[in-house]
């Protein structure tokens, strides 16, 4: 999973207009949160598709931090994109677009669903979960990504006569077992690489200290404010 920030320049207290890229190594999809203008064109800057964009979410409605969706959906209507998209934001957000599309007479091709934001899981997918929490009519988030397995090496489970069932999912977890004639079965041995550990990202939009964020960055590797 990498990070991108597209603007990490806070310019006053009460408002952001931070946004990020969140790009996935392990499949195509990616994520954004907040597209003020110009947005668009630091995203194909980077050398990103839009089109691989699976899901947008929006930390408030100002126009700061939304200035750039209408343009960067119209975009995507115009490449021809089929699939859907998933965008994610506080109540009034399904309205704000209907009156967009009114006012400018557009209409996408693909299927857009609108998720209204509530503090707690919003995403689950893959190995990626993301809890929002809501801040002053703002969202933050937190995105934890689960421990990485390592490779199962199928012929040392079959050289030591162990027969294919759960034990092998269990082995690949790193597991340790005691079979009933004392041999130890190390779950680190029957893997190609050892377990890797999963990353907390924590995205801050409020630039005092507040107890929520000392406590949701207890086991978190990065804040970004």
């Amino acid at each position: 999973m990498e990070i991108n920030c597209l603007n990490n320049s806070i310019h006053n207290i009460k408002y952001s207009n931070s946004s990020f890229v969140v790009q996935f190594l392990t499949f195509k999809d990616i994520w954004i949160f907040n597209c003020y203008e110009g947005c668009q064109y630091l995203i194909t800057n980077n050398n990103l598709k839009i089109n691989n964009i699976s899901k947008i979410i929006m930390t408030d409605l100002h126009i700061n931090n939304m200035s750039g969706l209408l343009g960067l959906l119209s975009s995507l209507n115009l490449i021809g994109r089929i699939k859907s998209l998933h965008i994610y934001g506080p109540k009034d957000l399904a309205h704000y677009l209907d009156l967009s599309k009114k006012y400018s007479h557009t209409n996408f091709n693909y299927i857009i669903y609108i998720h209204i934001l509530n503090t707690g899981l919003i995403i689950n997918y893959d190995q990626y979960r993301v809890y929002a929490f809501n801040n002053n009519h703002k969202y933050e988030f937190l995105i934890i990504q689960s421990e990485q397995y390592g490779k199962f090496i199928l012929d040392k489970a079959q050289n030591n006569y162990l027969l294919p069932g759960p034990l092998y999912g269990e082995l690949k977890k790193g597991l340790d077992f005691v079979l009933p004639d004392g041999v130890i079965l190390n779950g680190n041995y029957f893997t190609l690489l050892n377990n890797l550990f999963g990353n907390q990202i924590l995205f801050v939009l409020d630039r005092y200290y507040r107890r929520i964020n000392i406590e949701n960055n207890v086991m978190s590797s990065i804040i970004l404010f």
